[in-house]
């Protein structure tokens, strides 16, 4: 099994080939030139917040502290790092201060999924129903801004669920579903998918 740095390291690499195959180059050079790791200070915060963050998102944050309209030094960037089981849907990580200032989003908007107000809207039993209870951290918006789907990192799953669970959020139509146990499982996924949110048409984007 691979520590959360290789995961990590795995992933960026492999993320890197997927680019280079469909003739991406040019942009993955762009972007890994632009891009740092969080500041450490920007981490201790999260961890502060998330004691039980993954060391393989922690990790991944010391390579690239987000993609989602990121103000580096150099430049801005706005880049497709993610994807989940929705298939050949792209998705930006957030920063490490990202995570950290949209903490209450998932209270705010997602109240109605927790809850279960609506009986047409599928939520996973891994979901739990006590909003009070509700310790989600958001690290991830898709290509449409996040309107149409966002992934969380779920710490207060149900009874059902698993700590560390990884939640995908879906509008049109709605739902609210576990993409995987936790985080390493989930960047796995996607490796064993072999990034298939990257193609020719996230490449022209």
């Amino acid at each position: 099994m691979l520590t959360g740095k290789e995961l990590a390291r795995a992933y960026f690499d492999g993320l890197k080939a997927a680019y280079y195959s469909y003739d991406g180059q040019e942009i993955w050079d762009r972007f890994a030139s632009v891009v740092h790791g969080a500041d450490q200070r920007d981490l201790d915060r999260l961890t502060a917040l998330y004691p039980d963050i993954p060391e393989s998102l922690i990790e991944l944050l010391k390579l690239v502290d987000g993609t989602y309209y990121r103000e580096y030094p150099a430049d801005k960037v706005v880049f497709y790092f993610l994807g989940s089981d929705y298939e050949g849907y792209p998705y930006y990580l957030l920063s490490a201060r990202q995570m950290v200032e949209t903490r209450h989003q998932a209270k705010e908007f997602f109240d109605y999924f927790v809850t279960r107000e609506y009986d047409d809207i599928p939520v996973d039993e891994g979901v739990c129903d006590d909003l009070d209870k509700l310790d989600w951290l958001h690290f991830s918006d898709c290509c449409n801004n996040g309107g149409t789907s966002q992934l969380f990192i779920d710490f207060s799953p149900s009874a059902k669920g698993k700590k560390g669970q990884v939640l995908r959020f879906l509008h049109d139509p709605d739902e609210m579903v576990v993409v995987a146990d936790s985080f390493d499982e989930y960047l796995q996924m996607l490796i064993d998918n072999e990034f298939d949110f990257i193609n020719e048409d996230t490449i022209e984007e």
